[in-house]
């Protein structure tokens, strides 16, 4: 293991159990047996498959003497249809433990799996917070991306293929036991792949440290995150086998989710979430437009809600702003093809949204809508 800096101790305010370093993969099978799992569905992704990474997790659980089945049926912002198709399987094996190895999308559908096979029922059923009723089976969470923090939130996020509705599914129960952060894992994803998921994790860093829900406890995760993820970003672009700057961002991006876990967003992903829904934008390259004019609308009329990060709106935009550019990621709305004869409508879907509530600054339509047309 070549882990540059020990695991920070914040990490013990975490119900989640982190283990952290090149290689630890191989533990897979270790800490399947310690939670008690010996028949095990994996739910992966056909990419995850072909990086080989799937092959590794399995055989270090067969190793340790547990049975396991592949699920890679998972697509990107997985739907109530591909959770049902694992269902179905993880139902005819009986299965006593599930593990997510993947993106956020393998992590959230493998979150949803356990809320259905457990609770039975559909997932809009668990639309919210702590509705299910039932204990649900132990989850380990194997992130192959710097980016969502999925491995270390209560929440699944998962859409409704007819409404196109993300619905964000959350209970203390779905909550990994295990997350192991392996930063082996993230140096084969695409470049393209590696600046959505790590502006995305940005993007968690600066919304939870600035949400109306933040707590002390939360503002020192942000804080830790966004440290890690500043002096990262821009190495981890030029250079993907850096392995410091690996470590960082993924690190990173897991503090950033228990971050998540412990206060909430903000207008950012409430104003990106349309984007992905209508227009397909990729989820982290939409929350990362938006980003710099939220920070700016939130802190247009009154106090900085960002002043953990030790940085003045402006260069806090602009810091953001820099990232895109080494990232080569849109900064306008229009270099997507989206004009503002769609931002009405896409205002109102906005300010539905799960996170708007959250926002420092009061969120709406007419809030959404100057956000959008400040992005164009």
């Amino acid at each position: 293991m070549t882990r540059h800096d020990p695991l920070p101790s914040i990490v013990t305010h975490s119900r989640v159990r982190v283990i952290f370093g090149e290689g630890m993969l191989r533990r897979l099978g270790e800490c399947v047996v310690e939670e008690g799992g010996t028949r095990v569905l994996l739910v992966t992704d056909p990419g995850i498959v072909k990086a080989g990474h799937v092959e590794r997790a399995a055989g270090s659980l067969r190793e340790a003497g547990v049975e396991v089945t592949v699920f890679f049926g998972v697509a990107e912002n997985p739907t109530t249809d591909h959770v049902a198709a694992g269902v179905r399987v993880a139902a005819e094996l009986g299965i006593n433990l599930i593990v997510g190895l993947g993106g956020g999308s393998s992590m959230d559908c493998a979150k949803g799996i356990n809320f259905i096979l457990t609770n039975g029922g559909q997932m809009l059923d668990y639309l919210g917070v702590g509705k299910a009723t039932k204990p649900m089976l132990p989850l380990v969470a194997v992130p192959t991306t710097a980016g969502t923090g999925s491995e270390a939130q209560s929440f699944a996020l998962i859409t409704d293929p007819d409404t196109h509705q993300k619905m964000a599914c959350g209970d203390e129960k779905a909550l990994a036991r295990v997350a192991i952060l392996d930063p082996d894992l993230i140096a084969t994803v695409p470049r393209k792949v590696a600046a959505a998921t790590g502006i995305d994790a940005v993007a968690h860093a600066i919304e939870t440290a600035g949400c109306k829900r933040r707590t002390d406890l939360s503002r020192r995760f942000s804080r830790e995150a966004w440290l890690r993820l500043d002096r990262a970003f821009e190495m981890a672009m030029r250079d993907p086998t850096d392995a410091s700057a690996r470590e960082d961002m993924l690190l990173g991006a897991h503090l950033a989710g228990v971050a998540i876990e412990k206060s909430m967003l903000g207008a950012a992903h409430s104003c990106a979430n349309p984007l992905t829904a209508e227009f397909g934008v990729v989820h982290g390259v939409a929350v990362g437009l938006l980003l710099p004019h939220v920070v700016r609308f939130n802190t247009a009329t009154g106090p900085n809600p960002y002043d953990d990060l030790n940085a003045n709106p402006n260069a806090l935009a602009g810091r953001v702003e820099a990232m895109l550019d080494a990232a080569g990621l849109a900064r306008r709305l229009s270099d997507l093809d989206i004009t503002a004869t769609d931002f009405p409508r896409l205002a109102e879907m906005a300010a539905k949204q799960w996170t708007a509530q959250f926002n420092p600054r009061e969120f709406g339509p007419a809030e959404a809508l100057a956000i959008y047309t400040s992005a164009l």
